[in-house]
């Protein structure tokens, strides 16, 4: 561990002891060990690493960081970014992949020879924003059996819900797991995501994503643009770490947004968040399961989702995974208040625009929000907006 890393551990630590119940965002979560310190340092310096082509960034990619997409109000957040989804969907409604992917990256390197464009077929097109990572590894520790638990896919209760368990097969484990990353659960670890970010948003191959993707490149013109066909992610000889490593610990020890300041409104607001059925998807506290490091043994996840698949009305028309065209992963809402612009896509402003949006499955919920006076539904939103 070299000066520098001392020194911001001992300033940690230092914190830590003078304010033990004070989490900032981008802070790492309470009560880690030294030496997980180091590895969320580590992983931070990586994530916020600008890469190059000579560190195989490309030739397709969205951003040349981790932080391009995910740093507000702190690393690991959001920003305005969205990627391009497309396909096409035929007469009887079947959905097909174009070129063999259904991302279309923004960026290329070369800028022009290797350039993806969407193609002129495509009659599904869709964007997609970051997804906050604060407080993923409490969200990886929750068992699968909990989530499968709480789906309802023939609605048995006739309350209208019928949310998903996404099973998939983790590419990390080559184990079928039940996602829960990503906009569509299409993984359920968090190196698997680290794998699948790295090639599909940076260009970057790794061991679990070896092969590039730039879709309607031929392989031809694909190996001038990235002629060194090999995995690009390789350990570093002085940490034994990949960068998939990094970004995994880093995201493994960030601590979720603490809650904001509580008032009558607020609480009152609560009990009218669970009265509509808004709680009934978005699940005010799942629990990780047993565990051997007391950070995530058995405890409380504030993050108000079930983590399972929905179709409320706002699906963006791409079949990812084990997830259909118009299904999308609950999303999680604490830090809520800090998050903007909303949605999957981005393009709602505010929280009225949100609920809005919402049907399918939401639909009763927004009824019943309608039904609400003016000065409950301020209340509700007040509770939304100390997330």
């Amino acid at each position: 561990m070299n000066l520098r890393r001392i020194t911001l551990l001992a300033a940690v630590m230092a914190i830590a002891i003078a304010a033990p119940n004070t989490v900032a965002p981008g802070d790492p979560l309470p009560g880690i060990t030294p030496q997980e310190f180091e590895l969320f340092q580590l992983g931070l310096e990586d994530f916020t690493e600008v890469e190059t082509a000579e560190d195989g960034l490309g030739p397709a990619f969205n951003g040349n960081s981790c932080a391009v997409c995910h740093a507000t109000p702190a690393i690991g957040g959001i920003t305005a970014m969205t990627e391009v989804r497309a396909g096409y969907r035929d007469e009887v409604g079947a959905f097909h992949e174009l070129q063999g992917s259904t991302l279309f990256p923004l960026f290329s390197i070369p800028p022009h020879l290797c350039q993806v464009a969407v193609p002129a077929e495509a009659n599904v097109i869709a964007r997609r924003a970051p997804i906050p990572l604060f407080g993923a590894g409490l969200i990886e520790a929750i068992p699968d059996e909990t989530l499968i638990a709480l789906e309802d896919p023939a609605d048995l209760d006739n309350d209208g819900i019928s949310g998903r368990a996404a099973r998939i097969e983790d590419i990390a484990t080559g184990r079928q797991r039940i996602g829960r990353f990503g906009w569509k659960s299409q993984q359920a670890t968090l190196l698997a995501f680290s794998g699948d970010a790295y090639r599909n948003e940076m260009g970057i191959t790794n061991d679990l994503f070896p092969v590039e993707s730039a879709p309607g490149i031929d392989p031809e013109t694909l190996r001038l643009c990235s002629p060194k066909q090999r995995v690009e992610d390789v350990r570093e000889r002085r940490t034994g770490l990949r960068g998939i490593d990094n970004f995994e610990n880093f995201m493994k020890l960030l601590a979720p947004i603490a809650r904001g300041p509580v008032d009558e409104s607020v609480s009152r607001g609560e009990v009218l968040f669970a009265a509509v059925g808004c709680s009934k998807c978005h699940i005010p506290t799942l629990q990780t399961g047993a565990s051997n490091n007391p950070v995530f043994d058995r405890k409380a996840v504030p993050l108000y989702s079930d983590l399972l698949l929905h179709d409320i009305g706002t699906g963006d028309g791409i079949p990812q995974s084990f997830a259909v065209a118009e299904e999308i992963r609950t999303p999680a809402l604490w830090g809520l208040r800090l998050r903007r612009p909303l949605m999957h896509d981005g393009a709602s402003p505010n929280l009225s625009h949100v609920i809005e949006r919402h049907q399918g499955e939401a639909s009763r919920s927004v009824s019943a929000f309608h039904s609400l006076g003016e000065a409950d539904q301020s209340a509700l939103l007040a509770f939304l907006n100390s997330l």
